[in-house]
């Protein structure tokens, strides 16, 4: 106080200062408080009692149809079924319950997360309440949170491959009258499953949405037209996240292949969307490129910019995505280099677009802005420009966006009120697989 008083004379400042230090010391309590009933809040989950009817179980090769005292039965408890046999061409029912419950969490290990081909080629599919149709249907790699068939040690706030060879999730997945999981091995091997799937038996919450997952694959996006990673989909729900795979044309080899928007068309938006992100790697929370990092909710597992393959991920659990009557989401396929470049490419060829042009300012150290700051020219705008073509970028200090066309998979994830959805089942397999050898798994690094 006595720096306070020497500081301010006048006693009425002083009072005002005081009274600001004050009621920051008050903001900071309140803080504190929050903080602390959100923690006690969460501790009370652990240790509140179930209802009546709650019952906890466990699937597994032990003891597949989860029934009560029914686990450990082989080799005289043993461990004598700890995993099962899928043979090539064939499926296996994970799980089929009836009744009302949420599936809490999945394990799954063996051979699967260990192959490139049955990442991709064994389809995971989750049916609720008796529907014929699958509300999940992935490539199981890619649904566990990975795509392109590649594996790395991972973990997040709803999925976890701890060494690289497990696959984990911990999504609730509430059903109201029955669930049903099934894989088809669908690669030339036969796969070898170790699984569990813990579930409670419970009554579920009547405002309880299911969830689902819907993947897709374009092997040349079209020049200009959004990838699309959840088509309209119909109903009230929520869009909880996505996992993105790029695999780079190589045409456009050594440019930057992330300046694509995520956009988000909610409840009627038909031409543009309500929600709409500023570049790739900005839509997963870094920037200024593309490294690998992982984070609970967003992080970038694969980035090998040599070979222009990447692989990231965005998950909406604290800032959720609510949709009323219907959800779209895209991701533009746009790129960035010199307009130099770019002109050399289009000389040879190559199928771009260029969009947008950065003029950079009086010095080139973008860190420490003096003098005329930089300009953006917005190309699609400017039908008096004549594209990268015109004079007026013949120096060498434009920067230019460009849509381009790459192989782009993704997977959605998103809750919906309905046990079933309007969208269309997953494509043939043989999209799946496509390239991806060459692409990907036998890439030099």
């Amino acid at each position: 106080m006595v720096n306070l008083q020497e500081q301010y004379r006048d006693p009425v400042a002083l009072q005002v200062v005081v009274d600001q230090i004050n009621s920051m010391k008050s903001k900071w309590i309140l803080l504190l408080c929050l903080l602390m009933c959100a923690t006690i809040l969460s501790a009370q989950e652990l240790y509140k009692a179930p209802g009546p009817s709650t019952k906890t179980k466990w699937i597994s090769p032990e003891n597949p149809s989860g029934n009560k005292g029914a686990a450990g039965t082989s080799n005289k408890g043993a461990k004598g079924s700890a995993f099962f046999t899928v043979k090539a061409g064939e499926q296996l029912v994970m799980m089929d319950v009836k009744g009302s419950g949420i599936i809490r969490r999945m394990w799954l290990s063996g051979t699967i997360p260990r192959s490139e081909e049955q990442r991709r080629m064994v389809r995971i599919d989750m049916y609720w309440d008796g529907s014929k149709k699958p509300a999940v249907s992935a490539p199981i790699g890619d649904f566990f949170g990975l795509g392109l068939g590649l594996s790395v040690p991972y973990k997040n706030a709803l999925f976890s491959n701890p060494e690289g060879r497990s696959f984990n999730f911990t999504i609730p997945m509430p059903y109201r009258t029955g669930a049903k999981i099934v894989i088809t091995n669908e690669s030339s091997a036969h796969a070898l499953v170790w699984y569990d799937i813990n579930y409670t038996e419970e009554k579920v919450p009547d405002d309880a949405l299911y969830f689902h997952a819907y993947w897709n694959r374009e092997m040349h996006t079209a020049l200009g037209k959004d990838h699309v990673i959840l088509p309209q989909v119909n109903g009230k729900g929520r869009f909880l996240g996505t996992n993105i795979g790029v695999i780079g044309d190589s045409a456009y080899r050594n440019t930057w292949f992330g300046e694509g928007e995520v956009k988000v068309y909610l409840d009627g938006d038909k031409q543009l969307p309500t929600l709409a992100g500023t570049g790739t790697e900005d839509y997963i929370g870094t920037g200024w490129g593309q490294g690998e990092y992982q984070d609970q909710y967003q992080g970038s597992l694969v980035s090998d910019s040599k070979n222009d393959v990447y692989a990231f991920y965005r998950y909406h659990v604290p800032d959720p995505v609510y949709f009323q009557q219907d959800c779209k989401v895209t991701i533009q396929q746009l790129g960035n280099s010199s307009v130099k470049n770019l002109r050399d490419m289009i000389a040879r060829g190559v199928q771009l677009k260029p969009v947008w042009v950065f003029k950079q300012g009086s010095n080139r150290d973008i860190f420490n802005l003096q003098g005329s700051p930089p300009s953006q020219i917005l190309l699609l705008d400017r039908p008096d420009i004549k594209g990268i073509n015109d004079p007026m970028f013949d120096k060498d200090d434009f920067g230019a966006n460009f849509y381009r066309s790459d192989d782009v998979s993704s997977v959605a994830y998103f809750y919906l009120n309905k046990p079933f959805s309007n969208l269309p089942e997953m494509k043939d397999k043989q999209l799946r697989i496509e390239g991806m050898k060459e692409k990907v798994w036998t890439r030099k690094k």
